[in-house]
């Protein structure tokens, strides 16, 4: 039915990660938007491939995206980008990012990719056929209990100055799982919670960009995600809890305690 979306989606993630890759460790023009939230001039060159790509072909589908305003469309779809997850590493030549491109229609995320440029991995999903990675189905992981997993987290680019940092739910699950992650691309951390590479996610404070494409990926690649009252989840909320299903009732406890 998106045949022709998804192949425009795939091709325009495949080739604003491959002028990522191109770019890292180059110098970088960087602006701050926050504390410690930050934009390069790599962050906007993806962007602009991006959206150039589906523009040209959907002049009338809406676009949110993160380095610019939205851009509302005449048809009850909109395409939901986050042309570089991992800004901050990026911008130190630190090789762990990606670009997420989500297909939302009537309010719905239909299909999504997250292309890694630097192992040329390709996570796909579209709702009710299954996830992907690379055309070959992925599954969660079947591990069954918290203190032989491997979680994934974030913190919030307010750390400095708000009270809700997850420093208190990070010590709780330190205490544990068998350990935990913390590499700087929710995206990233979503699609290895869909291949098994992680048992579970959680993170505060994420936008509809860092989770539309990569939640979708979870859920039909067997995964569960809430958020962190076990409430459903939604691309526009507060928190982001994600697992291979087996763990997340033992992870919303842990949580509990701390919301």
């Amino acid at each position: 039915m998106y045949t022709k979306m998804t192949e425009i989606a795939e091709a325009v993630a495949i080739a604003a990660g491959r002028l990522l890759k191109e770019n890292l460790g180059k110098p970088r023009s960087i602006e701050y938007k926050g504390a410690v939230d930050i934009v390069t001039e790599m962050d906007r060159a993806s962007e602009a491939l991006i959206v150039a790509g589906i523009t040209s072909a959907f002049p009338d589908h809406g676009i949110l995206t993160e380095e610019r305003a939205e851009m509302p469309g005449a048809e009850p779809v909109r395409w939901i980008i986050d042309p570089l997850d991992g800004t901050t590493n990026y911008a130190h030549g630190f090789p762990v990012f990606c670009v997420s491109i989500a297909l939302e229609v009537s309010g719905t995320v239909e299909y999504g990719c997250v292309y890694n440029p630097m192992l040329d991995e390709l996570f796909t999903a579209a709702r009710g056929g299954g996830a992907f990675l690379n055309n070959a189905p992925i599954r969660v992981s079947r591990s069954a209990e918290l203190d032989s997993s491997l979680l994934a987290t974030g913190f919030p680019y307010d750390i400095r100055t708000s009270r809700k940092t997850n420093l208190e739910h990070f010590a709780a699950f330190a205490r544990r799982a068998q350990a935990i992650r913390r590499a700087g691309s929710a995206a990233l951390d979503l699609s290895y919670v869909a291949c098994g590479r992680f048992d579970g996610f959680w993170e505060m404070k994420l936008k509809a960009w860092d989770v539309a494409a990569a939640g979708l990926i979870v859920t039909e690649a067997g995964g569960r995600i809430t958020d962190f009252t076990g409430a459903p989840f939604a691309i526009h909320g507060h928190e982001c809890l994600a697992s291979n299903a087996l763990i997340h009732d033992e992870m919303l406890g842990l949580l509990a305690p701390n919301l």
